[in-house]
């Protein structure tokens, strides 16, 4: 891997354009644009002033007693990102409730929303790339805003800004659960008659903590708060299709949930250190896969080696520790009698093909557990692959977009880490997989703290608390 400098970022805002042709990054009330090539800069805007009226509303709400002098982090980035199709991109500041949309290539064009009184908590793309969604304070309600014809469109009490709501696929339906008269409901809107409501039903919830909607559109699920593990299927038309509650009852609720690519499975993880492989035929369980301290014979333990960083001093590739046979991991304890334990699936996700899941367990925070998942041809077994040990807890682990199996995951240090099931020995003959640990050569103090693909899957950002980096692959004959 080829590594670059190292660039200023604020508020862990750096995201590389759908095409990967560009890539943004904020730096306090400064957006930048640069080419991914060369990571020379191509555009800047420096965010405006908000209006007096905005001003007023905004010092308000900082201060019951009165108007406050404004600060220098009031001004700052707080969100920003790139339309579908690269052309337009957005940068929001919550603190002032204002968002600024921006066109690439044409200079002289420029918009501006300012969300009022109700201030600005979130603010996303739609995936049409032509609307933004806009999330206020307090829960009041989602303003849907067209660059296009610059109307908004209201909806209100949504009920969770950052995991209440959902894009169907094929970006023509917007779900989202609301609360009215204290009673969860959901919400489906009609992208391309600008958000008008198709449909309006309950769902059967008490206090709903989020969804996910299938890769196919076809089925939403939908889960209740800690304190019930309880989670529900429904169609689009909001027919009930199946419940899950695992038995005996576990203590604590829901706490992370994955769709299979295909939709055919649907992964559940609690409090409990369980996984649930539900089928979309009876959703029910077909397999539980359970973290044990014990690695099985045929399961493979990749070590990171001891002071490697230390003896090769940041700089280069090495190879984790291979551990074949019977192994040992220890576990944390977890205190069950304190809120949100120390435990559970912290993180679920499959890759770009379904054939592998991914799991980190909070109260093994320093390992990575990869389970081979069957094709619809094998026999339906699941199984641990293998289980990535490090010396330091996992902050992120992410898999590669576009190929099936390739992992880079990050741990607060100087470097990354890497696992693939793609290499390819001297001999031609294809390895089962291949973990290496790669130092990130700065001259400085360096700490690798979020990892994020580049949408074509040959580029990474590294993120530190407020500077970043990129690492690409060096392609065959430029080395």
């Amino acid at each position: 891997m080829d590594f670059t400098e190292i660039y200023k970022q604020s508020g862990n805002i750096v995201d590389f354009s759908p095409g990967a042709h560009f890539i943004l990054n904020a730096v306090e009330d400064v957006l930048i644009v640069r080419r991914t090539d060369t990571l020379q800069i191509t555009r800047t805007w420096t965010i405006g002033v908000a209006s007096d009226t905005l001003k007023v509303l905004s010092n308000a709400r900082q201060s019951p007693s009165g108007p406050t002098s404004p600060t220098s982090t009031d001004r700052w980035i707080s969100h920003a990102g790139w339309s579908c199709d690269s052309e337009y991109l957005f940068a929001a500041s919550a603190k002032r409730a204002t968002v600024e949309v921006f066109n690439l290539r044409d200079e002289n064009w420029s918009a501006r929303i300012e969300t009022g009184a109700e201030g600005l908590v979130k603010a996303e793309w739609a995936p049409d790339g032509r609307n933004i969604l806009c999330f206020s304070e307090w829960g009041l309600r989602v303003t849907i805003w067209s660059i296009v014809t610059g109307t908004s469109t209201y909806i209100q009490f949504p009920i969770h800004p950052d995991r209440g709501y959902a894009f169907r696929p094929d970006a023509r339906y917007f779900l989202l659960a609301e609360r009215h008269k204290s009673k969860d409901t959901l919400g489906i809107y009609d992208v391309s008659d600008s958000f008008k409501l198709v449909r309006h039903f309950p769902l059967p919830t008490a206090n709903l903590s989020s969804l996910a909607l299938s890769p196919t559109g076809n089925y939403l699920a939908i889960w209740e708060g800690i304190l019930e593990y309880k989670i529900s299927i429904l169609s689009l038309a909001g027919d009930i299709q199946g419940t899950f509650c695992p038995s005996p009852d576990p203590g604590f609720g829901v706490r992370n949930v994955a769709w299979h690519p295909t939709g055919m499975f649907l992964a559940v993880g609690g409090w409990d250190d369980k996984i649930h492989i539900l089928d979309s035929l009876t959703w029910s369980t077909v397999s539980t896969l359970e973290l044990s301290s014990r690695i099985p014979s045929g399961v493979t333990l990749w070590r990171e080696p001891t002071n490697w960083l230390e003896s090769t001093q940041g700089r280069g590739f090495l190879s984790y520790e291979r551990l074949q046979g019977p192994q040992t991991i220890n576990l944390n304890k977890v205190d069950l009698t304190k809120p949100n334990p120390k435990s559970g699936a912290v993180q679920l996700e499959w890759n770009k093909t379904g054939t592998l899941l991914l799991v980190r367990y909070e109260n093994v925070p320093a390992a990575v557990h990869v389970y081979d998942f069957p094709t619809p041809s094998e026999p339906f077994v699941p199984r641990l692959r293998c289980v990535l040990l490090h010396s330091k807890p996992v902050l992120h682990a992410r898999w590669n977009p576009i190929r099936k199996g390739s992992l880079v995951l990050c741990c607060g240090t100087q470097s990354i880490f890497t696992w693939s099931d793609e290499w390819v020995g001297e001999g031609g003959e294809e390895e089962e997989d291949m973990a290496e640990c790669i130092g990130v050569p700065a001259n400085k103090k360096y700490e690798a703290r979020d990892v994020r693909w580049a949408p074509d899957g040959k580029g990474i950002v590294l993120m530190d608390r407020d500077t970043f980096c990129c690492a690409f692959e060096v392609e065959e004959g430029d080395a």
